[in-house]
């Protein structure tokens, strides 16, 4: 079953399918790390049925944004909802591997890469119980979405990802072996002094050495509520990202 809602009022429109991706909160939170400027070039990888792309246009509308996505059916959901969003000529959908992306696009011709990849190792015993291919390294792995996100990569642009703290080591080493520099690492925590659920990075490609370490991402105050971040995060106030 599909279901579309709008990230604001007026806004965007998100949608998803019971039977695809449905939104998660690791897309949300991804989506307020790059610091977007008008006439980006971005792409999307495993871009699903198209959630980051519409956040990051409802951020800042003067992006172009292509994803790439294995699945036939959340391409093609994709590709509806940048139609219904009248984002046909920002927001384009390939289906592809991207294991192959060579074959789908140009060498260095985008300014920012942006990717929620799989977080488990089937190697190491992990697999999700939930949309395993989505959330275990079944059809791609790190090393993949380090190597596309380096090819794709105008010298100087960025790679972005969300990702689990206990892989951080993977993490920042297949950047680094990929030619992608780690420059930001932000933790999310749920609370003030709790440790990182999840992590948010960013790489330069043919950056210099030098890790800024960033304040946690807090998801809530003491008492349970939503932090004022986080609403921003979610477009449930007018409040300007930082």
């Amino acid at each position: 079953m599909e279901h579309w809602e709008e990230l604001r009022p007026g806004g965007y429109r998100l949608v998803w399918d019971d039977a695809l991706f449905r939104p998660g909160t690791d897309s949300f939170l991804l989506s307020s790390l790059p610091r977007l400027t008008p006439g980006l070039r971005v792409c999307d990888l495993g871009s699903g049925t198209g959630l980051l792309g519409v956040l990051l246009l409802q951020l800042q509308r003067e992006l172009t944004v292509t994803g790439i996505e294995l699945d036939g059916a959340a391409a093609a959901l994709a590709r509806r909802c940048a139609a219904e969003n009248g984002l046909a000529d920002r927001l384009r959908t390939l289906q592809g591997d991207l294991r192959q992306v060579r074959s789908l696009l140009s060498p260095g011709s985008f300014d920012l890469v942006i990717s929620n990849p799989p977080y488990f190792d089937p190697a190491r015993g992990r697999t999700s119980r939930s949309l395993p291919a989505a959330r275990s390294e079944l059809t791609c792995t790190l090393e993949d979405v380090a190597a596309a996100g380096a090819y794709l990569l105008r010298w100087g642009g960025r790679l972005c990802l969300v990702y689990k703290p206990e892989r951080l080591t993977d993490l920042l080493t297949a950047l680094r072996a990929h030619g992608v520099e780690p420059k930001r690492l932000r933790p999310v925590v749920r609370r003030a002094g709790d440790a990182p659920s999840l992590l948010l990075a960013e790489g330069r490609r043919g950056g210099r050495p030098g890790l800024s370490i960033e304040a946690p991402l807090i998801l809530e105050g003491a008492d349970g509520a939503p932090t004022a971040e986080l609403d921003a995060i979610y477009f449930r106030t007018q409040e300007e990202l930082p």
